[in-house]
C-alpha cells in the first residue's frame, strides 16, 4: 500500500509539473514530490524491482540513438571524453579535500563551528567524485568510511543537479537543439517486444557480471549494438519513458528520510555549496571545450554536470540536448570514477588495501 500510494502521489505530481509546464514534469514532479514528504515523515515506498524496469527503458530508448554516423563522431572526440574523464576525477578530489579541510575543524578559529567529530578522509573522499552514488557509499564501508554521510552527500548532489540544470536550461531556452535521431521513431508492437527481450538479455549478462548500474548499461548496451549495425526494431514509447522518468523520481526521492534533515546540517550546508560550486565551474569546463570543438555548449554542460548517469541521460532526452553524446560522456566517467576511486585512495592517502594484514591491524 505504501508503494501504490507513493505512485499515486507521484502522479497527481507529475500532472501538476505539467500543468506548471516545468522541464521533466514526469521525474522532477515524482522526485520533488516523494523527497518532501519523506522528509517530513510521511512514509513512502519505492519497490526496486520497478527502479530496474525504468533503468532498462531508459537505457533501451537511449541505446537507439548511437546511429553508425553517430558512433562515428564519437570515436573523433575521444580526447574529450578522455577530458572529461579528467576533470571529472579531478573536481571530485578537490571536492574531497574541501569537504575535509572545512569539517575537520583544525584550522581558523570561526571553522570549528563547521567541525563534525569522527570526520575522517575516506569520509570525504568517497562522498565527493562524480558519479557512481551507490558504489561509492558501499565501497566507502570497507575503508572505515562514515556511511551514512557519504550517501547522503551524494543523494543531496544528485537531487540539486537533477533540479538546477533542467530549470536553468528551460529558462535559457536551451532545448531543441538536437539533429541526431533515433534509429526509428515508430512503434513496432513485434519488434517492441523483441527489443525487450533483447535488452532484458543485456540487463541479465550486467547482472552476473555485478557490474555498476546493471540495468541502464546491460540494456543501453544492447540498444546501441543494434542501432550501430543499422538493425531497427521498434522505437520505445513515450508513456514508457514517462513512466520510467517517474519511478526513477520516485526511487531518488525516498532516499530522503526524516532522519535526512538532521543529519549534521553543516555537512548537508556544504555539500550544497561545494554541489552548486561544482556546477558553475563544469559549465565553465564545457564552455571552454565548446569553443574548441562543434559541439553546442548545452550538450557539453550536460555531459559535464556533475549528475547521475541515468538522470542527464534522460535529461538530454527529454529536451533534445545531444542524447549520444552526453550518454557516452557519461558512461565513460562512470566507469573511470569506478575503476580508479579506490585505488587513488589507496595511493594518495597511502592507506593499506581493504582486507591486508595493515588493514586489519
Amino acid at each position: 500500500m505504501r508503494i501504490v500510494t507513493t505512485t499515486l502521489l507521484a502522479l497527481a505530481a507529475a500532472g501538476v509539473c505539467l500543468w506548471l509546464r516545468t522541464p521533466l514534469p514526469w521525474m522532477i514532479g515524482p522526485l520533488l514530490a516523494t523527497s518532501i514528504l519523506s522528509m517530513v515523515g510521511v512514509p513512502t515506498g519505492s519497490w526496486i524491482p520497478l527502479r530496474n524496469a525504468a533503468q532498462w527503458a531508459i537505457g533501451g530508448a537511449l541505446g537507439l540513438y548511437f546511429t553508425p554516423q553517430v558512433m562515428a563522431l564519437v570515436a573523433r572526440l575521444w580526447w574529450v571524453i578522455a577530458l572529461n574523464i579528467a576533470w571529472a576525477l579531478g573536481i571530485g578530489l578537490l571536492f574531497g579535500r574541501w569537504l575535509y579541510w572545512v569539517h575537520r575543524g583544525s584550522g581558523r578559529p570561526w571553522m570549528t563551528k563547521f567541525r563534525i567529530d569522527g570526520i575522517t578522509q575516506a569520509t570525504t573522499y568517497f562522498a565527493a567524485p562524480v558519479g557512481g552514488a551507490s558504489e561509492m557509499t558501499l565501497i566507502s564501508e570497507r575503508y572505515g568510511a562514515q556511511t551514512e554521510l557519504v550517501a547522503a552527500s551524494h543523494s543531496l548532489r544528485i537531487l540539486l543537479v537533477t533540479l538546477v540544470v533542467p530549470f536553468f536550461f528551460q529558462w535559457a531556452g536551451l532545448h531543441g537543439l538536437d539533429t541526431t535521431l533515433p534509429t526509428t521513431r515508430t512503434v513496432d508492437g513485434p519488434g517492441l517486444a523483441l527489443l525487450g527481450l533483447l535488452t532484458g538479455v543485456g540487463c541479465w549478462v550486467m547482472v552476473r557480471l555485478g557490474r555498476a548500474n546493471p540495468w541502464f548499461i546491460g540494456a543501453l548496451t544492447a540498444s546501441l549494438l543494434l542501432a550501430v549495425n543499422g538493425i531497427s526494431l521498434s522505437a520505445v514509447p513515450q508513456w514508457l519513458t514517462n513512466a520510467a522518468q517517474m519511478f526513477l523520481g520516485i526511487s531518488l526521492g525516498v532516499r530522503f528520510s526524516n532522519s535526512f534533515l538532521h543529519l549534521a546540517p553543516r555537512w548537508l550546508g556544504s555539500v550544497a555549496l561545494g554541489t552548486m560550486v561544482m556546477i558553475l565551474l563544469s559549465a565553465g569546463f564545457a564552455w571552454a571545450v565548446h569553443k574548441a570543438i562543434d559541439i553546442h555548449w548545452a550538450t557539453m554542460a550536460l555531459g559535464t554536470a556533475p549528475g547521475g548517469i541515468s538522470e542527464m541521460a534522460i535529461t538530454a532526452k527529454v529536451l533534445q540536448l545531444g542524447v549520444p553524446f552526453v550518454t557516452a560522456l557519461h558512461v565513460t566517467r562512470l566507469a573511470a570514477v569506478l575503476l580508479l576511486a579506490g585505488p587513488a585512495y589507496r595511493w594518495l592517502g597511502q592507506t593499506p588495501r581493504p582486507g591486508s594484514l595493515g588493514a586489519k591491524l
